[in-house]
């Protein structure tokens, strides 16, 4: 990753003239004579260390949450039929409030205590394959009367049974799994795999990710292509015309009180204001009857009050508690099949970690850092089923593909994030509203976000040698096989049934998992076809891999807040654990020094001279 790392170590800050956004590398982004310079195309905005004013980190951590909509309110939507919730739109509101509440929590652990990049946590698909799969038992099977709107009565003790038991067995098999995770991660399994695993597992792996959402991103924005095609035109334009154009924008300051100053508007938040652009146009076109009416018709999706139940009828407050649907039941085949979901978003969540790592501009994660990520994910999956959302939790590759339209890789704006998604958990009315955003305009920003994650993954290709007839095999067999096999398995699921239902689900849900079927194939090519590590990539790989863990930079990216990782890091016990920053790598030179005197603090807790700062 030299050439991405090296073009992002140095960026050129999104400033204003009296210095509204600051450089984070001591002024390097100014031209002589102390005037702003534009931002190129390999510069960021804010890096991972870097903390923009507060004001910012809130719009900043609003966009993220407008990016992460789709899925968050798409997962409860999904399960809402298997959980005989069609016809409870007051029921469902809840789940997505709860969704966003646990969300919230699960971000600001990953960034405090994971791995400490800025990458939001949400709702995972993986997990809703054997969730169906699971709910498609005949013993869960949604009795007939809860079919029919005429029948049912949402507010009676009997049909608040049918579907709460049908959760409480969900999240019972959810924390039970979600137990692996842990273990995978805070053991140091997932970090030991690391070194197996090079580009050539982690550019399918990463691609997969994007690549089978296609059908989701085109259904989502065929419901209004015209509609779609607006929210896309105003995303690329904004964050890629006109991320040059300097915005005049009044600001207060202490000397020069009320006066105004050049701002990078348009390439800090082109996903919100395409968003809420197009919302407004969306609006405007229900309010005159320009869309139609009639739900059987073309383009009924794009109107903003198709979800108008859910607003009316959501509290304005309402705090989701552990075990609010009742206590956990768990069963054999709900556990195996929520495993298998464990899995995928591991190996899809490692990926995310290198994508988020070079989009922000740090160095690639250690070992370390991957291992407390993978845990804490654990740890959050853990929460979400005690919580009862129904699902777990994993990195969300919608805001990763954010970090890159945007070129905002501050953590701090993702802990602002993590605020806003606990604020809209609380607040229902607030939530609801976000939540009638029309389904065209998230099928729109789908469609440039899924683009970036997918180019992202086959730009880890740039340090293997793609001329080797081998490398070019490994990598197109892994893809092809990633979006061919999950297709064929879709369409003839009864021709994989073993007579054993457990590992019916289990062959199923991995089978249907693109990213795993590509990942798992490139990581058996890539080690057993013989090539050199310099052909491999695997060279360049390991060396930035062991830099990565011996830098500055990468200490003060991954280690542990408030000198966690630095206060105890003489003690034996602390470093034999896997997740624990690693501080001692040799003592080379600067490096050793710099690291050895974040170690030496005095009990009073005040930094020696020239000792480096770890930042927030």
């Amino acid at each position: 990753m030299n050439s991405a790392i090296t073009s992002c170590e140095h960026p050129g800050p999104l400033q204003t003239v009296d210095g509204v956004l600051s450089s984070h590398e001591g002024g390097q982004g100014r031209e002589k004579g102390g005037q702003p310079r534009s931002p190129s195309s390999s510069h960021l905005a804010y890096g991972v260390l870097d903390i923009p004013p507060w004001y910012l980190c809130i719009f900043l951590g609003v966009q993220h949450f407008l990016t992460a909509l789709g899925g968050l309110v798409a997962v409860p939507l999904i399960l809402a039929k298997d959980l005989c919730l069609q016809h409870d739109p007051l029921t469902q509101s809840y789940l997505i409030s709860t969704m966003f509440f646990v969300s919230g929590i699960c971000t600001l652990l990953q960034v405090f205590l994971g791995v400490r990049l800025p990458i939001l946590q949400g709702g995972t698909f993986a997990f809703v394959a054997p969730s169906v799969a699971m709910l498609s038992l005949p013993t869960w099977k949604c009795p007939t009367w809860t079919l029919n709107a005429s029948l049912v009565n949402t507010s009676s003790p009997e049909f608040t049974e049918e579907w709460q038991k049908r959760i409480r067995e969900l999240q019972g098999a959810i924390m039970v799994a979600s137990c692996v995770q842990m273990l995978v991660g805070f053991s140091g399994l997932i970090g030991f795999l690391m070194r197996f695993i090079g580009p050539l597992t982690v550019a399918p792996t990463i691609a997969l990710v994007a690549l089978p959402l296609f059908d989701t991103a085109g259904s989502d924005a065929g419901i209004h292509w015209g509609i779609a095609a607006t929210t896309v035109f105003l995303i690329v334009l904004f964050s890629q015309y006109l991320k040059t154009i300097a915005v005049p924008v009044p600001v207060y300051g202490r000397e020069k009180k009320c006066h105004t100053s050049k701002f990078y508007l348009f390439q800090v938040f082109p996903v919100l204001m395409g968003l809420c652009i197009s919302w407004l146009l969306c609006f405007v076109l229900t309010v005159t009857n320009a869309l139609p009416s009639v739900p059987t018709a073309y383009g009924y999706l794009a109107r903003t009050d198709t979800k108008g139940n859910v607003l009316n009828q959501a509290p304005w407050f309402r705090l989701p508690y552990p075990g609010q649907w009742g206590l956990p039941t768990i069963s054999l085949a709900g556990v195996f099949g929520i495993i298998a979901g464990v899995i995928s978003s591991v190996v899809e969540s490692v990926g995310d970690y290198y994508a988020c790592a070079r989009l922000v501009g740090a160095p690639p994660p250690p070992k370390h850092a991957i291992n407390r990520g993978i845990g804490i994910e654990g740890l959050g999956c853990l929460l979400a089923g005690a919580w009862g959302t129904g699902n777990g939790t994993t990195s969300f590759s919608e805001n990763v593909g954010a970090l890159g339209i945007t070129r905002v890789g501050s953590r701090m704006v993702i802990v602002a994030a993590g605020c806003v998604l606990l604020l809209m958990g609380i607040f229902g009315k607030i939530g609801a509203a976000f939540a009638t955003i029309p389904t065209p305009v998230i099928g729109g920003m789908f469609l440039v976000m899924f683009g970036v994650i997918t180019a992202v993954g086959i730009s880890n290709l740039q340090y293997v040698d793609m001329n080797s007839s081998r490398n070019l095999f490994v990598f197109g067999f892994s893809i092809y096989c990633g979006l061919a096999v999950p297709n064929w398995v879709n369409k003839n699921p009864e021709k994989l049934h073993t007579g054993i239902l457990q590992l019916d689900q289990v062959i199923q849900v991995l089978l249907t998992t693109g990213m795993f079927v590509g990942g798992l194939l490139g990581f058996l090519l890539d080690n057993t076809i013989p090539g050199s590590l310099e052909e491999r990539g695997l060279l360049t790989w390991n060396q930035i891999q062991e830099e990565s863990e011996e830098t500055t930079k990468a200490l003060e990216v991954y280690s542990l807040p408030c000198g966690i990782g630095t206060k105890f890091c003489t003690s034996s016990c602390t470093q034999g654990l896997p997740f624990w920053p690693r501080l001692e790598n040799g003592g080379k030179g600067e490096v050793g020094a710099s690291q050895l005197t974040l170690c030496s603090q005095d009990s009073s807790g005040e930094r020696p001279k020239g000792a480096t700062e770890t930042r927030m």
